[in-house]
């Protein structure tokens, strides 16, 4: 069945998915996307690779977008917000800087493998964050009890469906039910994916408007 977002509790705790590849806690007003890769088409071109530049724009605004809808207190964003340090020009960095102030909320960063020799101001910094009986990480990383859970991201979940003629791609929430972590689709335009484990959980994302259970 297809949903406009997709609700679950984790103890007391509400998680609300999104089709526009962001996570929601409405109790603590925290948004949550990853794996961005600002300046990622620049890298490329730098190393000869012809890409356009609307990847970054198309991302700024759908930030801005999600946002305005939610109204969060804190948009959290675990790791890889940029490429790399070195496809940051002064543009994309004062971009950056002025999220804050344009969205009208606190912008923090988890950081992320990409994130390394990333200097940048008006965001607070994490390597890791706590929020109640959840973990925000950009990697996985290990639980010390079974009633906490770890959402990041990193792994850039995809889902392939297919039937006797097609075989389609999606970005997904995938849920790691064994280790109790949550992946959450990589928010980037020029971001690819890899195939989730058989045995996890999965919400496929088949629009930019729905979001569907994927039964195993």
């Amino acid at each position: 069945m297809k949903k406009s977002s997709f609700k679950f509790f984790w103890e007391d705790t509400l998680l609300e998915m999104l089709p526009s590849r962001a996570l929601f806690l409405p109790e603590t007003k925290e948004l949550l996307i990853c794996d961005i890769h600002l300046g990622k088409a620049e890298y490329f071109q730098q190393n000869g690779i012809p890409l356009t530049n609307n990847s970054d724009k198309n991302n700024f605004t759908r930030i801005k977008k999600i946002v305005k809808k939610y109204s969060p207190q804190k948009l959290i964003i675990l790791g890889d917000l940029f490429h790399s340090k070195y496809s940051i020009d002064e543009t994309l960095q004062k971009k950056v800087e002025d999220l804050p102030e344009l969205l009208k909320t606190n912008v923090e960063l988890v950081l992320g493998n990409h994130d390394v020799g990333c200097n940048i101001k008006n965001i607070k910094i994490f390597d890791i964050r706590n929020s109640k009986n959840i973990i925000f990480s950009h990697e996985p990383v290990k639980l010390g009890d079974n009633r906490t859970l770890n959402i990041c991201g990193h792994y850039h979940p995809k889902i392939y469906i297919k039937n006797k003629s097609d075989k389609l791609s999606f970005r997904c929430f995938a849920m790691d039910m064994n280790k109790n972590v949550l992946f959450i689709p990589a928010f980037g335009d020029l971001t690819g994916g890899y195939p989730c484990k058989k045995s996890f959980r999965k919400w496929a994302i088949v629009s930019e408007e729905e979001i569907i259970e994927i039964k195993s």
